[in-house]
């Protein structure tokens, strides 16, 4: 049986504790689990029951999986995540978790073995190949065009925020042969990627086509996190991009919050996104993660860094100082996308300072905040609001920032107006508006027009961006945030 060549990512244990935030210069204690949740009908009793016997479930759970899959793969089950998930839970770098997880690592494992077994059909090794046969298909296919589906089927992973998609999608990535044609990217680097190739492809009959062929050259095995579709020019081109990418024998793997029947709901022109959806359903097997845990919030908080008070700049500069250290910060021009570039107001020792309106009430998307975090690894963000109707737009970018701050692993340092929670109450779903209690005689429609916002894409990012905003000031995260500097800077001193 061919080798598996494991990369053993140390996971840090994380436990269950109090956390701090700022307020007005004081610390104020705050409970994570039970004030950074949303409204829930448990009393915090009952919480820590289920838990406990969440627990004890698991163990049952986990034992038939473990039959299960010894039973249907043979040889195979000392490899592949399911395996190399209950290693992590026995050395404890990693929490029990739930029956929800279990389940999802079920699929993995299951697209694991299809695989392993059918690597070949697949053509998942670049190796397997020499350079001169494929240049020979690639010239026959220009005269004899011919659909070469993968056969297997992909996975589509959706779920609520924090559940652990994204470390169980790395984890099943991270037991893959090393000889395998395969990538992880980020959703919003992806199409930033596509835009760019379809860019340098214009005036070709059929640009997507040839971005297709040169994704699928280099990758058969596609893991895109954090699927989420807001722009109408993606809308429009992922249908005939994947089109192309699964007639050339790509597969899918994606995480996502919502349910393919959900992307870009309420968009424009949505009719002409239908079929992506129903292409999605056809080449890739659909998995819900349904745990209400959210992995994020039992981490452990570090105080200062989410400073709850507007007024507090001062503080937020001393901090900003404190990181820059002898360096003289200075404004900066930094290149984003296809020579673009961004003002940064102040810069210095990989640490940027923006006030909230240079950095979210401009026009600027994911591609200037991608450039912003390959540059600087620290950003300083003065004056957050909470959000409503009157900056939804600002909500939209400052939601689309901490997404890409969280993908590169960078650190924030920001004043507010409220906790996480409290920036985004007056977002909401149609969902939620219309389970929200009618107005009373205090309360006008113009005022509840004013601060509220109904919105469906805004509504579900949210808690995404609230359980983000959570971990990015856990104790935990900001460690091994200064780890990578520190083995950066050991890196740069040794070369």
């Amino acid at each position: 049986m061919r080798a598996i060549i494991r990369a053993l990512i140390q996971f840090r244990s994380v436990s269950w504790n109090r956390g701090n935030y700022t307020y007005d210069g004081f610390v104020k204690r705050q409970d994570f689990w039970f004030n950074i949740i949303r409204r829930s009908a448990y009393s915090s009793s009952s919480n820590v029951d289920i838990c406990r016997r969440r627990r004890q479930s698991n163990m049952i759970s986990r034992a038939m999986w473990a039959n299960a899959v010894n039973v249907t793969i043979g040889e195979q089950n000392e490899a592949g995540p399911l395996v190399e998930y209950e290693r992590r839970i026995a050395s404890g770098e990693l929490l029990d978790g739930d029956a929800c997880q279990l389940g999802t690592l079920g699929e993995l494992q299951r697209l694991y073995n299809e695989l392993v077994e059918k690597e070949d059909a697949c053509r998942l090794d670049r190796y397997a190949a020499s350079e001169k046969a494929g240049r020979s298909r690639w010239l026959w296919s220009r005269f004899m065009p011919q659909t070469s589906y993968a056969p297997v089927k992909g996975l589509y992973l959706y779920g609520g925020v924090g559940t652990g998609k994204t470390m169980l999608m790395d984890l099943f990535l991270d037991q893959l042969p090393c000889s395998w044609r395969k990538k992880r990217i980020h959703f919003h680097d992806f199409m930033l990627n596509v835009h760019s190739c379809l860019q340098k492809h214009k005036g070709v009959a059929d640009p997507l086509e040839v971005v297709a062929g040169e994704i699928s050259d280099e990758s058969l095995l596609l893991c895109l996190d954090e699927f989420m579709v807001t722009d109408v020019a993606d809308a429009l081109i992922l249908n005939g991009l994947f089109r192309h990418l699964f007639t050339n024998g790509v597969i899918l793997v994606a995480t996502s919050n919502r349910a393919p029947n959900n992307l870009y709901e309420g968009g424009l022109q949505r009719d002409l996104f239908l079929p992506f959806i129903a292409t999605i359903k056809e080449r890739c097997v659909v998995h819900e993660i349904g745990s209400s845990v959210d992995y994020r919030k039992l981490t452990s908080a570090e105080q200062g860094f989410y400073i709850v008070g507007t007024h507090l700049s001062s503080l937020v500069s001393q901090k900003f100082q404190q990181l820059v250290g002898e360096h003289r910060a200075v404004q900066q021009d930094v290149e984003v996308v296809m020579g673009r570039k961004l003002q940064v107001p102040l810069g210095a020792n990989g640490c940027a300072y923006f006030s909230f309106e240079e950095l979210c009430d401009r026009p600027l998307g994911a591609a200037d905040y991608l450039g912003l975090s390959n540059n600087f690894h620290t950003l300083a963000l003065e004056g957050v609001p909470i959000f409503g109707l009157h900056n939804k737009t600002a909500a939209s970018r400052f939601v689309t920032l901490v997404d890409v701050m969280y993908e590169k692993k960078a650190r924030l340092l920001c004043t507010a107006e409220g906790t996480p929670i409290k920036l985004f109450e007056r977002i909401v779903t149609i969902s939620d508006a219309q389970q929200m209690a009618p107005r009373t005689s205090s309360r006008s429609k113009k005022s509840d027009d004013s601060d509220v916002c109904v919105d469906n894409e805004l509504g579900f990012a949210k808690e995404r961006t609230i359980s983000r905003l959570t971990e990015m000031n856990s104790r935990d995260y900001l460690e091994r945030h200064a780890e990578m500097l520190a083995h950066k800077e050991l890196f740069r001193q040794n070369h």
